[in-house]
């Protein structure tokens, strides 16, 4: 179990291992585009890991594709769909003020 601290609320949710962090967003009822359901396609869901980068599932070629298609991309951006909580360290993300319900 992880502690996932989103920021700029400050709201914390507690993550088992294995899921993804959009789910446990959408789970804790927490604004977060996500237009293709979670398939890597569209990129709405692009958020920053600014704490425990190494807790989460590692960038696959598909979620690094469409990153790559992203503008405002930077070394700490993630697909909330594509990233897995490892259960191993708690984590801290940003979403991004444009439409992501904040």
């Amino acid at each position: 179990m992880s502690v996932l601290t989103v920021m700029p609320s400050g709201k914390t949710i507690d993550v088992a291992e294995g899921v993804t962090l959009l789910a446990a967003l959408l789970g804790a009822e927490i604004g977060i585009p996500h237009k293709c359901e979670g398939q890597a396609k569209c990129g709405s869901c692009h958020i920053f890991v600014q704490e425990g980068r190494k807790g989460l599932s590692k960038i696959a070629r598909e979620e690094n594709e469409r990153l790559d298609a992203i503008v405002g991309v930077g070394s700490k951006s993630r697909l909330a769909c594509q990233a897995k909580v490892l259960g191993t360290e708690n984590i801290k993300i940003e979403l991004l003020g444009f439409g992501s319900g904040i």
